[in-house]
């Protein structure tokens, strides 16, 4: 359980770093912008979800939640090479340790 909470922490760390970026980001293009914030609310609310579920629903979730941490990445790529933010290497970094830490749980649960 520690694992999972200190994972819980580390997405709500990583949110208050993209949302910033995401706000920015929707100036420019809307779209992506929304993209970017249901794709980072969908990270932190699955691995919630994740934390006390049961059975095959637990590694699910885990995964629905790895794959909405691609979308942020790669949302950020995109916007990065469409001129509308700054590549920022700390927000960076710390989605790759939530997606790092979120592989982990899925083959651990899997």
């Amino acid at each position: 359980m520690t694992f999972t909470l200190r994972l819980y922490t580390l997405s709500l760390d990583a949110a208050r770093l993209v949302g910033p970026l995401a706000n920015t980001i929707a100036h420019s293009d809307p779209d992506l912008g929304r993209q970017l914030r249901r794709a980072l609310c969908s990270v932190h609310l699955n691995i919630a979800e994740g934390m006390n579920a049961r059975g095959r629903t637990r590694p699910l979730r885990y995964d629905t939640a790895l794959g909405s941490t691609n979308e942020c990445i790669a949302a950020l790529d995109v916007a990065e090479a469409l001129g509308y933010v700054e590549r920022d290497e700390a927000t960076h970094d710390k989605l790759q340790h939530v997606r790092a830490t979120l592989i982990r749980l899925v083959r651990r649960t899997s």
